[in-house]
């Protein structure tokens, strides 16, 4: 009797629960970007500074920011918190430990269509000006 014989190892036979969790991580990534888009430049309270036309070979300058809200630290440490541990499942999967070349199949994961963020436009950051 013959038995059938095990299809040789696809490393970009990517398994549903490996493109679903970087899926995850991209859509988390996003949002915690456009959210970041919309906070002040520091997290707490600063005065600010500018630097035009000191000179220096690369001239800077931010506004006073009052910090972010307590609210708004909360919801990004969430944010980062749940794409650390996307990523950590995204990197860990069992899937890398049988790939020749975990580099090149984890890049090729990343273009995967169903693995793409959810486009969703947010807003610029307009909050880093120069001083006048």
């Amino acid at each position: 009797m013959n038995e059938p014989t095990a299809a040789p190892f696809d490393p970009y036979g990517f398994p549903p629960d490996l493109i679903a969790a970087q899926k995850r991580a991209a859509d988390l990534y996003a949002e915690l970007h456009r959210f970041q888009a919309t906070l002040g430049w520091s997290r707490e309270p600063h005065e600010g500074w500018s630097d035009v036309g000191s000179g220096q070979w690369r001239e800077s300058a931010r506004p006073r920011t009052a910090g972010w809200e307590e609210q708004e630290a909360a919801e990004y440490d969430r944010l980062w918190r749940e794409l650390r541990d996307a990523a950590a499942l995204v990197y860990t999967h069992p899937h890398w430990a049988k790939c020749p070349d975990a580099y090149k199949a984890r890049q090729a994961l990343k273009q995967v269509p169903e693995a793409l963020p959810t486009a969703v436009p947010g807003p610029g950051q307009a909050d880093v000006v120069a001083a006048a």
